[in-house]
């Protein structure tokens, strides 16, 4: 990055902090902070081990340090500590962390950051967060009022779970939590209870929540699907799953037809082997529609920094935005997560990698100097596609 483009870029996110909503966690004098700073030469620097007491000692002062310093990154730990300043961890006295989850396009599954453009890959993490607060709202209960939904900035998206019975937790209890909402080794064989009824006995889809209540759910609807249908075409559907031929499959519609009520119940046991195999194959299938890639480091390390809702990203000079539930749908980052301060003039920019952009009006760039709106300019700076040119 060339001088121009730093100083021209550390002067409007200084600009930007002079007046930004910056979200503050709760207890923020217990936290760690910490930034990447603009520096001159090409490599890292973050600075961290501060306590907001380096910053003037109340959460106004960390807008107005950060209007000062104006870093290209800023976190919070999303521990508290006795002591958040002090350099050695061992010393910090952690009391506790909240409970914070990572989704980034890096890590999900079937996304190719070759061939996907930047808008595809936030569509198909949106897509991820979504099954992550389906989980984290149907199966563990946590309400909106407990949860903090941010985009991260970059590629990805933010769940801070702000609930005080949560902060003891240790890295493996987290662990279990990051296994659960992957389905990590998930035992498909506990999804089903042995019931005892007058004597007799017969095996059951565990309804009552969790795993087996979702694929309950699936296998209830799939069934549903199958009565609708004609029964040629139904026996077509069955036969497409492996291990299912056409005798178990006319056993599961008989069962479907004679029987509904008892696979609403979950009854096992009421299509024979075919039923069997059919709840396998809609667990392998429910397991790869609902489960949600989280990054497991982030949420299992009880020590991590997070960025800070309301800070700029600075690999694409995006905000770091909370988001309302009720706005989650309609939110698009490529427009909503645009700093109000980059808005309503053009700049002057020298592209270096030309070729899509997907950003407001701008589709794809052209090598060399050229007139871009100002927001598309810093993205591009911030990417390192582009540097700051004369005006």
């Amino acid at each position: 990055m060339e001088d121009r483009t730093r100083n021209y870029l550390k002067g409007r996110f200084g600009d930007y902090y002079a007046d930004a909503d910056i979200s503050v966690p709760p207890a923020p004098a217990a936290r760690e902070w910490g930034h990447i700073p603009y520096t001159e030469s090409e490599g890292t620097t973050m600075v961290r081990h501060r306590s907001l007491l380096d910053m003037g000692g109340d959460a106004q002062s960390v807008r107005e340090f950060l209007a000062r310093e104006a870093p290209r990154h800023a976190y919070f730990s999303a521990a508290r500590y006795d002591d958040p300043d002090n350099r050695t961890m061992a010393e910090k006295g952690w009391r506790g962390a909240d409970l914070v989850f990572d989704l980034d396009a890096d890590h999900l599954p079937g996304v190719d950051e070759e061939e996907a453009s930047y808008a595809e890959m936030l569509e198909a993490c949106k897509d991820a967060l979504k099954r992550l607060l389906d989980l984290l709202r149907e199966d563990f209960g946590f309400t909106d009022d407990e949860l903090l939904i941010v985009f991260s900035g970059g590629r990805g998206y933010h769940v801070h779970v702000r609930n005080d019975a949560l902060l003891d937790l240790d890295s493996e209890a987290r662990r279990e939590i990051v296994d659960y909402v992957r389905a990590v080794d998930l035992d498909r064989d506990g999804l089903i209870r042995t019931v005892s009824y007058g004597g007799t006995t017969r095996r059951e889809l565990k309804t009552g929540g969790g795993w087996g209540r979702r694929v309950h759910r699936e296998l209830v609807e799939f069934v549903a699907d199958l009565r609708e249908m004609d029964r040629e075409d139904a026996l077509e559907q069955l036969t497409a799953f492996d291990g299912i031929g056409d005798g178990r499959a006319g056993t599961i519609l008989d069962a479907a037809e004679r029987n509904p009520d008892a696979i609403r119940e979950g009854n096992v046991e009421a299509g024979g082997p075919g039923l069997r195999k059919l709840i396998e194959a809609l667990t392998a299938q429910v397991v790869g529609n609902e489960t949600a890639p989280i990054d497991e480091p982030v949420t299992t390390d009880v020590r991590r920094l997070i960025r800070l809702p309301g800070t700029l990203h600075g690999g694409t000079g995006f905000v770091v935005k909370p988001i309302d539930p009720a706005d989650l749908d309609a939110f698009d980052p490529l427009s909503d997560a645009v700093a109000d301060r980059f808005r309503g003039q053009r700049i002057m920019v020298n592209v270096t990698e030309p070729g899509p952009v997907d950003l407001g009006a701008e589709t794809a760039l052209e090598p060399g100097p050229q007139s871009v709106e100002e927001y598309v300019g810093v993205f591009l700076m911030a990417r390192g596609r582009a540097e700051k040119a004369a005006e």
